[in-house]
């Protein structure tokens, strides 16, 4: 009778973890998602009436047809990169940052206050000052989460998320207040920054392009070859494992959650000063979200995040291109997006985890 109750409460289907698979068999996988991604977006786009072989084509050569468009293509890899290599660190000790947008928008505020009140400081100098506000704008809201969760175990995905709403509007209350432009007739907004506080152009794209790679390179190395990467991966594993072993966890948390926070608001600063000249609230423009999935498909590697947020790049640049081209609504690019993420995203699940059924004896 126990035995028949036991069934009966046993789930008809769960989800297991997979032993590691071999790399080739991981390579196979991702190329058979990726060929469905590309099938099962064809059928859409026959669905509404288009030739799919074109609009991939159009996708493709709209993210490189020109040199604007290979600058506007690189001008959206920059942020996302930024972003997706902040939240690593923190992912990288099962920290859920789910706030990179509130520490993006905080190292832009940080940030724009000495290009609004400060934009007579020599150019070099007010720049430095200004990355360095970024990165401490982001680095405190990132503390925030960090030190609650490490003294009263709070859950950090709730705390980081709610976070963002409230930096957002802390925006808001800058724009309609202190640093309202006296200049704006009816529609409140913040002035633009002067020219001294912008950020240069190398090969036509502000230089924030530049810091990403050097990023990457950094990160590399300081995960890979250093005892605070060394330490950051063992409160990943295990933070048992890690006061046994004598490591100061909390101290651990707080660290890292400055720079993951700091990095995202690095970001606030460049799309701030290099590409918006603005402090506006689409200053994060959701970068911080889709910077989520960029690196949990780059196995948070930061040279695998510098591949996938390329990708992923092209995809959104193209995508425009594809729209406009073809007079397509912009929900119809989203949905081709969307369609293709899904499959890719469900292809990363399959390779950790399968399904497991009941059978008739039990569990199988």
């Amino acid at each position: 009778m126990n035995n028949i109750n036991n069934k009966s409460k046993q789930p008809l289907m769960r989800t297991v973890k997979r032993a590691e698979r071999s790399k080739m068999d991981i390579l196979k996988l991702r190329i058979i998602a990726f060929v469905l991604a590309l099938f099962a977006g064809g059928l859409f786009i026959l669905l509404i009436g288009y030739n799919p072989a074109q609009l991939y084509g159009t996708i493709i050569s709209g993210a490189f047809r020109s040199e604007m468009a290979i600058q506007a293509t690189i001008k959206f890899m920059i942020p996302l990169l930024i972003s997706a290599l902040g939240i690593t660190l923190a992912f990288k000790m099962k920290f859920w940052n789910i706030g990179a947008e509130g520490q993006i928008i905080m190292g832009a505020i940080f940030a724009s206050y000495f290009a609004l009140f400060h934009s007579n400081w020599p150019h070099f100098l007010l720049l430095l000052v200004m990355f360095v506000a970024g990165f401490i704008g982001g680095g405190l809201w990132g503390l925030i989460p960090a030190y609650f969760k490490s003294r009263f175990n709070t859950n950090e995905t709730l705390f980081t998320l709610m976070l963002n709403y409230i930096a957002l509007h802390v925006i808001s209350f800058l724009r309609d207040g202190p640093w309202k432009d006296p200049g704006s007739s009816g529609f409140p907004k913040i002035a633009r920054f002067n020219a001294n506080a912008h950020i240069d152009k190398i090969f036509g794209v502000q230089f924030g392009w530049i810091i990403a790679l050097i990023l990457v390179v950094v990160l590399f190395i300081y995960i890979r070859n250093t005892k605070q990467g060394y330490e950051i991966n063992v409160v990943g594993v295990s933070q048992a494992t890690a006061k046994y072993s004598g490591m100061n966890v909390k101290k651990i948390i707080l660290r890292t959650m400055i720079l993951s926070g700091g990095i995202c608001g690095i970001t606030g600063m460049i799309q701030a000063t290099g590409s918006d000249m603005t402090l506006a609230a689409s200053v994060a423009g959701g970068v911080g979200f889709t910077a989520i999935i960029v690196a949990w498909l780059a196995n948070l590697n930061p040279f695998g995040i510098l591949m996938v947020s390329f990708l992923f790049s092209v995809l959104e640049k193209g995508s425009s291109v594809m729209q406009s081209t073809y007079g397509l609504s912009t929900y119809s690019a989203s949905v081709l997006q969307g369609i293709i993420l899904f499959f890719i995203l469900g292809c990363e699940f399959y390779i950790r985890y399968k399904f497991v059924f009941r059978s008739k004896g039990g569990v199988k």
